[in-house]
């Protein structure tokens, strides 16, 4: 599979794109970058099963570097909940190992597909009702946090997304404000980027097929585009978050994310 400059220019692209997003909405790009680069990886021979799973595994490291980025500018404006971070991600690494060192690597890609299109849809719902949550909830404590971040760590395992699709309505649920839960879910990337990845790396290293340039389930010339594009754009989103009408924008992109879920829905059933 050579690495010819259209390719170059399509991940650029989407490294911009999914950048700004995480940025802005501190949902780490995982939902706009998987379905795109199952469509890369496809239309260049890869299987689809296995075009799923590597779209997967090559978002989630892309995230350990945006998520650097993002979490820098968030923190400089003061916004980061560091307190809800450590008791977070204790379980995120484990429920996340679990994830992609084990269910990952023995669910077939269609399965993983419609795992994704229905945590795209139901994050998509979440995103454009934006309901209030009960003025006397609060955050769980210690134990209750550890279970949620276990919870977190999984799923985002299993879909290749950063997490911020579930622990931004889990904190604004808990009435954590919209910014902070924004900012903190940037937080949270990292921890959740770097143990999925170790797992995709390991249980991907002696599966068959893989296309050149590949390290486990993780495609490196993929990473490297979209992570320099990515990180590039991060900030530009994480101060447009603190500007712009996040409402308004939350239900353009959940707009989006349904048509994305659809896509990726009609992907695991075609492969049924």
């Amino acid at each position: 599979m050579p690495i010819e400059p259209m390719l170059i220019v399509e991940l650029a692209l989407l490294g911009l794109a999914t950048g700004f997003l995480a940025g802005l909405l501190g949902i780490g790009g995982g939902m706009i970058m998987v379905p795109f680069l199952s469509a890369i990886l496809g239309a260049r021979g890869v299987a689809p099963g296995l075009a799923v799973k590597m779209a997967i595994a090559t978002s989630m490291a892309t995230i350990i570097f945006t998520s650097v980025s993002s979490v820098r500018a968030h923190h400089k404006k003061g916004a980061v909940r560091w307190d809800i971070v450590k008791l977070l991600a204790p379980g995120i690494v484990l429920g996340a190992m679990v994830a992609s060192l084990g269910v990952f690597a023995v669910l077939k890609g269609a399965a993983l597909a419609l795992v994704f299109a229905v945590f795209v849809f139901f994050s998509a719902t979440q995103m454009f009702l934006d309901k209030k949550p009960a003025a006397s909830r609060q955050l769980p404590g210690p134990a209750g946090l550890l279970g949620a971040g276990g919870g977190i760590g999984f799923l985002s395992g299993l879909v290749g997304a950063g997490g911020g699709f579930v622990s931004v309505p889990f904190m604004t649920w808990c009435n954590v404000p919209i910014h902070a839960a924004v900012a903190t879910s940037a937080g949270l990337g990292f921890p959740i980027a770097l143990a999925n990845v170790a797992g995709y790396i390991v249980s991907g290293l002696k599966v068959e097929n893989l296309p050149p340039h590949s390290f486990g389930y993780v495609w490196l010339p993929a990473l490297v585009v979209i992570a320099v594009c990515s990180v590039l754009m991060a900030p530009v989103g994480a101060k447009a978050a603190h500007a712009l009408p996040v409402k308004k924008l939350k239900r353009v992109f959940a707009s989006i994310l349904f048509l994305l879920g659809a896509y990726m829905l009609y992907k695991g059933l075609s492969q049924i």
